[in-house]
């Protein structure tokens, strides 16, 4: 499977490959404390109905990642896969015309 990961990304070692499992597992931490303190500062907890939760939450996180994977992979020095990276996500986002 990680041999698959190599090919799939172009990457050449398995160090690199850790790097970059390190810089999925930091952002996706790092987009949930995000997401909790700004449920935090909109006044958002257990009581608050999941039709303004879910879609809230989304709206946050969605963005907050793909900043912050950027961010972190820029620190790790790992600039030109996140950069690839996020285009090719950012891609899925766009509506393709017939």
């Amino acid at each position: 499977m990680l041999e698959r990961f190599k090919e799939k990304w172009d990457i050449k070692s398995n160090f690199q490959l850790v790097i970059i499992l390190i810089i999925f597992s930091v952002t996706g931490r790092t987009a949930l404390y995000v997401r909790k303190g700004v449920f935090y500062l909109l006044d958002i907890n257990a009581d608050t109905s999941y039709w303004i939760k879910v879609p809230l939450y989304i709206l946050i996180v969605v963005p907050a990642y793909q900043i912050l994977f950027m961010i972190v992979g820029t620190l790790f020095g790992q600039y030109k896969f996140a950069l690839a990276f996020e285009k090719k996500m950012l891609s899925r986002f766009k509506f393709k015309r017939s």
